[in-house]
């Protein structure tokens, strides 16, 4: 399958997982949180519109794994910006300055990989209690450590070169030569890297509505429901196989787009 092939499949395939979280709630006949004492645990069906069945409490599967499906998304695709931001200024500062200010900047990056993360949200989440937002905090904690070192490297390249120079030597500032001149340099490999640690971010989030230090009732996401499912596997196997089968989908498609971008870039960078 060529470069080209892959991302347009893999990105439909996203586009169309992202419509569907989006509308499938308001087209179902079924609310969020509707309960039915009569439809507990009730499999699979398209008679009475309960097309990924019911769960414990008689809610159904549908809503709630498109509901699911976009705070997972949402916590992925924001936590990604905020380390998206946070990594790109890092990394460019330490690069481009370079010297002691490098190394003590980097020095600090490293301190904060050594760190157990789930100390740190288990921390997070004893002295500021189980809040959504902090979901956003922790996951983008994490992950600008990976952008500040890409970025990093690549401004330590992008510093000497030509037009960089000219620009130093006309008296232009350094945080002007970095927002002007290297940040827009740095945009394919971003673009590229970002697309490889959303689905990072979907696993961390995962993990922890797993181990239910995430997402909290009445809200859900594709972690929680795994959750659920784990627990109600032997006597209804869709609670489990539904939410799991998507989650494992969203995160190849974004593992094959990242990596068919990579492959994009490095073909028309090396041309």
């Amino acid at each position: 399958m060529s470069v080209n092939r892959s991302i347009r499949i893999t990105g439909t395939l996203l586009l169309a997982i992202t419509i569907a979280a989006l509308v499938g709630p308001w087209i179902s006949p079924h609310d969020f949180l509707e309960r039915n004492v009569d439809d507990l645990l009730s499999s699979p069906s398209v008679g009475d519109m309960h097309v990924f069945g019911t769960d414990e409490h008689g809610r159904d599967l549908f809503v709630r794994t498109m509901v699911g499906t976009r705070v997972t998304l949402l916590v992925a695709i924001v936590a990604s910006l905020v380390s998206l931001v946070i990594g790109v200024t890092y990394g460019a500062v330490a690069g481009y300055v370079g010297g002691r200010v490098d190394a003590a900047m980097m020095r600090f990056v490293d301190t904060l990989y050594a760190l157990p993360f789930i100390f740190f949200v288990i921390l997070l989440m004893v002295t500021f209690g189980q809040n959504f937002l902090l979901i956003f905090v922790a996951i983008g904690a994490i992950n600008w450590l990976d952008m500040a070192r890409i970025v990093r490297g690549q401004t330590l390249s992008l510093r000497e070169r030509e037009f960089v120079e000219a620009a130093r030597l006309t008296g232009v500032s350094t945080a002007r030569i970095i927002y002007r001149h290297i940040t827009p340099n740095l945009v394919g490999i971003v673009v590229v890297y970002v697309t490889l640690t959303i689905p990072q971010a979907i696993l961390v989030e995962s993990f922890l509505s797993f181990l239910g230090l995430g997402v909290q009732a009445p809200q859900t996401s594709l972690g929680e429901l795994v959750n659920v499912g784990v627990r109600q596997m032997e006597v209804a196997s869709w609670i489990l196989l539904i939410p799991a089968t998507l989650l494992a989908l969203i995160l190849m498609c974004f593992n094959f787009l990242g990596d068919g971008l990579r492959d994009l870039f490095d073909a028309r960078h090396s041309s």
